[in-house]
């Protein structure tokens, strides 16, 4: 029998926010072990729990808020919380991850994850405090933006030090993409775990905790630490992390002829200095910011220096931030990009999703398709801050027009029609983040088959794509994909970044061992990373039950019809029928039908025998 002695702390509370109770459930060690945590608990919960076909706003859809057993030890970046449901943007199997310290106190405060069911007859707030958990009223808290939740929160319990999860107008509007704000500035972005959150009147969770989080081998594991630590502060990309983090990126995706601009027209931008790491830490960066026992530091706090929002601060803009916003849109000012960004987050919007709709409104509004008049007066051309920021306030609010492209670019392109859906940038209904993959087949391929929608997230392989060739379609590619699908989301399972294996010499057997020292349980890299793969099946198998096919196993239009017009890849475009059997390729590598299902076959080697029989049959 399996048995854990660290690393879980064992509970889980499930809230029925229709009744207002409260159960504390013991953890079975089988089940932990098996999916590890975060992200594998989110989606087993959902397998067993949820009907198919259940509304993502309805009361039958479960919110799963997961740590994972390295969250909050004593390793590089172990931070990370998953959120999970059902998507109101894709209407498919969705989950989201968060860095910062919320994790870190839900353990201490007695719990591995909350699992929230029903829905509240009002707006409530959860209070989660040393094995207890309880609804307060949250009707004075209720239409104010996330931060100033947060801020308020803490300030009228007295408490600076209280972690929250919060959502703002946008969720409780039931924005298909709104998000979830923690820690005043990190998001759980995308696929809508915010409107979930708002759909059951949950304003935010507020948490507290005094315990200490168990540990199996303590002499191990800070050695593991130490030695890890090591490789980290001595590693020479150290530097340009902590300086510029992600934004760091702008440039090389202009360089590298994929940074989304106009709306997905172009890939590179003449204006990508004003938007950029060097302007922003000249012009606006004040502190750096790191998540729990972080050494990279990768965030950023900036400040509006000048202009009409002088004064304005928020932890940001990341890479796709600034991409979306900047680039996409065509602001010309890190400024600019800033305001967007503290908007969304007070608002409630997930930046990738929301810079991505402003950006296919702006087309539409060029193309005659959406009007000034139909805007209410706003003059919604690329490059217009203002209009971008009007847009945004009423998309939050769901006024107007707003209302239509609050469902997201895939629900406002079907109804606006008129060709718009052409260049309707998404698959399975979420919008795709920071990468034109006109010339990166592997990063296309990732984006058309990621279990959540296009996220780069599930796999980062547009360096594949730059080592080996931006024509070709090799089945490396593929198998690069599937690898890093796998190895990528077992950190959301774990419960820490992944950002300290990409960047440092800190290796997967590392993280096996951390594992066995926080859990006492034997483990090896290949037992974790069949975890992950049996997760990204079990994901898949949701979704199907769910509605979906393989014809959404695919890319938008614009990346096979509109050639790159200028940049290192001028004149490159997908190849439809090369591109498709880079898809079959997938599915049987994956062991996967031709229609994209998981083999029975598959499923069971992945000890996933009751999800082969209601996907096939006894």
């Amino acid at each position: 029998m399996v048995r854990f002695k660290g690393g879980y702390v064992g509970k889980i509370a499930r809230v029925n926010l229709t009744k207002k109770k409260v159960k504390t459930e013991k953890i079975e060690p089988s089940f932990a072990v098996k999916y590890i945590g975060g992200r594998g608990w989110g989606a087993r919960l959902i397998w067993d729990e949820i009907p198919a076909h259940t509304d993502p706003l309805g009361p039958k859809n479960k919110l799963i808020i997961a740590t994972g057993p390295l969250s909050g030890l004593l390793i590089p970046g172990a931070g990370k919380t998953s959120f999970a449901a059902i998507s109101p943007a894709t209407g498919y199997y969705g989950d989201s991850n968060v860095g910062g310290m919320f994790c870190t106190e839900l353990k201490q405060a007695g719990f591995d994850a909350l699992i929230l069911e029903g829905k509240s007859d009002k707006p409530v707030y959860l209070w989660v405090e040393d094995g207890e958990v309880e609804t307060r009223n949250a009707e004075d808290y209720w239409g104010t933006g996330s931060l100033d939740t947060e801020n308020s929160l803490k300030k009228d319990l007295g408490d600076e030090l209280i972690r929250v999860a919060s959502i703002g107008q946008a969720g409780e509007k039931l924005v298909n993409f709104a998000c979830v704000t923690c820690d005043y500035g990190r998001q759980a972005g995308r696929t809508g775990m915010g409107a979930v959150m708002g759909s059951k009147k949950i304003k935010a969770i507020a948490v507290r905790g005094s315990f200490d989080i168990p540990v199996a081998d303590h002499k191990a594991m800070r050695k593991l630490f130490e030695e890890s630590m090591r490789k980290t502060l001595k590693h020479p990309v150290l530097k340009i992390w902590q300086k510029q983090g992600t934004m760091q990126f702008i440039d090389w995706a202009h360089e590298n002829a994929c940074l989304p601009t106009r709306n997905f027209s172009s890939a590179t931008y003449e204006g990508y200095r004003g938007i950029n790491a060097d302007i922003m830490e000249k012009n606006a960066k004040v502190a750096d910011r790191a998540c729990f026992a972080c050494p990279i530091c990768c965030g950023h706090f900036t400040i509006i220096k000048e202009g009409p929002h002088k004064g304005v601060g928020v932890e940001g803009p990341e890479y796709e931030t600034a991409s979306m916003f900047g680039s996409n849109c065509m602001l010309t000012t890190i400024e600019d990009v800033i305001y967007a960004n503290y908007l969304c987050d007070n608002l409630g919007l997930d930046t990738i999703s929301a810079g991505n709709i402003v950006a296919f409104a702006m087309e539409c509004y060029e193309h005659g398709i959406i009007t000034k008049e139909d805007l209410n007066g706003i003059e919604l051309k690329f490059g217009n801050a203002q209009a971008m920021f009007d847009f945004l306030e009423i998309i939050a609010k769901r006024e107007g027009i707003g209302n239509l492209f609050a469902e997201g670019v895939k629900k406002a392109s079907e109804k606006l029609g008129k060709g718009s859906e052409k260049f309707a940038m998404q698959v399975k209904g979420l919008e795709i983040s920071g990468y034109d993959v006109r010339a990166a087949q592997a990063m296309g391929l990732s984006y058309a088959t990621a279990d959540i929608g296009a996220h780069h997230n599930r796999s980062w392989a547009i360096g594949k794509d730059i080592e080996i060739g931006r024509e070709s379609y090799d089945e490396e590619k593929v198998k690069t994909v599937i690898y890093l699908q796998h190895s990528r989301p077992l950190f959301d399972l774990l419960g820490t970044c992944r950002f300290q294996w990409l960047e440092t010499e800190i290796t997967l057997d590392t993280y096996a061992q951390f594992y066995m020292a926080a859990t006492g349980i034997k483990t090896t890299v290949e037992d974790l990373l069949r975890a992950s793969e049996r997760v990204y099946n079990l994901t898949r198998a949701i979704s199907i039950c769910e509605g979906l096919t393989s014809k959404e196993d695919w890319l938008p239009e614009r990346s096979f019809a509109d050639p790159v017009p200028e940049g290192a890849v001028k004149g490159a475009t997908l190849d439809k029928s090369k591109f498709k059997k880079m898809v079959k390729t997938y599915y049987k590598l994956r062991g996967w039908n031709e229609k994209g299902v998981p083999t029975p076959d598959k499923l069971e080697e992945l000890a996933l025998k009751d999800v082969a029989e209601r996907l096939h049959g006894s």
